[in-house]
């Protein structure tokens, strides 16, 4: 008989949950879930108790005999899990409306999961996410944990580098870019396959594939003929059309900050200086603040519409798709976080990339697809370099490696504004970093 499984969701009130319980719902058939248990902290109770009543409406809708548990008791959720989800943000969108700003002021992009916004949300996460892991550890040894707390790839990292627990990282970028261009083509996403290198939130599609044919260079030319590949919280901004062409392959949307970071800088701070434009964090206040209204009404028992608003469309419903591949060993190909195991030749075999992994109910492993092209190493070298040293400074709390690794961050690139971000992080989010006391 089939094992009955538990699922444990770390940041459980968040509005993304109802995609996940979605998830489970669509895949009922090949995973005999028994409890699913949302856990967040004190401070999302109320969020917590809104969404988890939706998810047992949902739950009672698809006449499931899963239960589902709400608690603020981390350890009875994770007690004897098969499968932990983090999805959870220290600090709340308040800390993000922070990130976005403060390196503004220093002449630099502001954003959540990347330069100085980005780092100060992995030193937040950092001590958080250990401590998850040790109780991990400890109550659910054997448990797969599937990490898309941002920024993915430096927590998945960190994980895989500190702690004993299996785990996997997830990023709806690549998805998103998948589903941009199967809508494109207008064929099903099956009969598509993007070969993807790069690290989280620095990911190229290498080649796309339409039923085995090498489309690519279709597919560069129609996103320069104006249709474009996106995500809500990055600035539609329209790229350089010979640069892209040259490039010879798909950039995913994060790219903007590095290949177009001069006008991504203006668009910040004009949006920024402009009467009601606000942040992309502002915005998401009120995104959130009009579904957790609509999650109240006591007759929706379904995942609604709006929550594609998000931004993190398509997030949950990879998540259970990739619990489906490890328990059922299904050999399935996933585009996660992972360890690089000498498929980027001039990373070491520990760093976390996201590429197409085959996946089965030993994890992932990494298909490889032979030279990254010389045009984007050394972004990729230097990128990868700030994580490792951005995650030295967040597991030590040494201030030190904090500035050396805001210098190594493309973004940055400069000691003294380095040293600056550093002083103004570690002062805004100091009830956050009890590594740096």
């Amino acid at each position: 008989m089939n094992k009955l499984l538990k699922i444990a969701v770390i940041g459980g009130g968040s509005s993304y949950t109802p995609e996940i319980i979605e998830g489970f719902i669509k895949r009922a058939n090949e995973l005999p879930v028994k409890e699913i248990w949302l856990v967040d902290i004190k401070e999302g109770e109320e969020k917590l108790n809104i969404v988890g009543k939706l998810a047992q409406r949902m739950i009672e809708k698809a006449k499931l005999d899963t239960k589902v548990f709400l608690t603020l008791n981390r350890r009875e959720a994770l007690k004897d899990a098969d499968f932990v989800i983090t999805q959870f943000r220290v600090g709340g969108l308040e800390a993000r409306l922070r990130d976005e700003e403060f390196p503004l002021k220093y002449g630099v992009i502001g954003q959540e999961t990347t330069g100085p916004g980005g780092f100060a949300k992995a030193l937040r996460t950092i001590p958080v996410i250990l401590d998850i892991c040790k109780d991990i550890e400890e109550l659910a040894p054997r448990a797969w944990l599937i990490n898309f707390t941002n920024p993915a790839g430096i927590i998945t990292e960190t994980i895989s580098k500190y702690t004993k627990v299996k785990t996997i990282g997830l990023c709806n970028v690549p998805i998103t870019m998948e589903m941009t261009i199967s809508k494109l083509l207008e064929v099903d996403k099956k009969d598509i396959f993007v070969e993807f290198i790069g690290l989280n939130h620095l990911v190229w599609g290498k080649r796309v594939l339409l039923r085995g044919e090498d489309i690519t260079e279709r597919i560069i030319k129609t996103m320069l003929d104006g249709s474009q590949l996106n995500m809500k919280n990055i600035p539609d901004l329209k790229w350089d059309r010979e640069f892209v062409k040259n490039l010879g392959m798909i950039p995913c949307p994060y790219h903007r900050y590095y290949y177009m970071s001069d006008l991504l800088l203006k668009e910040q701070q004009s949006s920024l200086s402009q009467k009601g434009k606000g942040s992309r964090a502002q915005q998401v206040m009120e995104i959130e603040k009009k579904l957790f209204e609509i999650y109240k009404d006591e007759n929706l028992d379904e995942k609604p519409k709006e929550l594609e608003k998000r931004g993190g469309a398509y997030y949950s419903d990879a998540a259970v798709s990739l619990i489906s591949a490890i328990y059922n060993d299904k050999k399935e190909i996933h585009v996660v976080n992972v360890k690089n195991n000498g498929t980027i030749s001039f990373l070491p075999d520990d760093a976390i990339i996201e590429t197409n992994c085959v996946v089965g109910n030993n994890g992932a492993v990494p298909l490889i697809f032979g030279d990254v092209p010389k045009e984007i190493v050394g972004l990729i070298n230097q990128v990868k370099i700030y994580e490792s040293l951005a995650i030295e400074a967040g597991v030590t709390g040494d201030k030190d490696k904090a500035v050396m690794a805001l210098v190594n961050h493309p973004l940055v690139l400069s000691v003294e504004k380095a040293r600056k971000l550093v002083d103004e992080l570690l002062n805004i989010n100091k009830q956050y970093l009890p590594q740096f006391k």
